[in-house]
């Protein structure tokens, strides 16, 4: 097995207007159609030279969302940064910016449809 053995990721929604805006609010990032699917799929953005793994927000009327323990973890300069655009967005921070000592920082939040997710940065600050 590969060294980086998680390469693709979905965070099942409801609303994907809703969660459009969430992630591209909180991320400042840009979602982008996924298409060649029969659901609706906006994917985050991929590099396949650089380190990490993608995904996309799902819309599957047979998926509920929020019902898993998985948490996905999105990379951050500073994590204190995009948890204060959570609120506005929708979500809710559940847990504020911690330390997890030599490995960095973690906030824990929800989108608009429940799903737990983190926010994680390197750096000690």
């Amino acid at each position: 097995m590969a060294n980086n053995p998680i390469n693709w990721f979905e965070i099942y929604v409801q609303d994907m207007s809703r969660a459009k805006a969430f992630y591209e609010g909180v991320l400042q990032i840009e979602l982008s159609p996924l298409e060649g699917s029969e659901l609706e799929m906006l994917a985050f953005a991929q590099d396949f030279t650089s380190y990490g793994a993608s995904g996309a927000l799902v819309r599957y009327p047979q998926k509920s969302s929020a019902v898993n323990s998985t948490i996905v973890y999105f990379s951050c300069e500073d994590c204190a940064v995009e948890a204060s655009r959570v609120k506005e967005h929708g979500g809710n921070v559940e847990r504020e910016k911690m330390s997890i000592g030599q490995y960095g920082f973690v906030v824990l939040a929800t989108d608009p449809d429940g799903n737990m997710i983190g926010l994680h940065s390197s750096s000690q600050t």
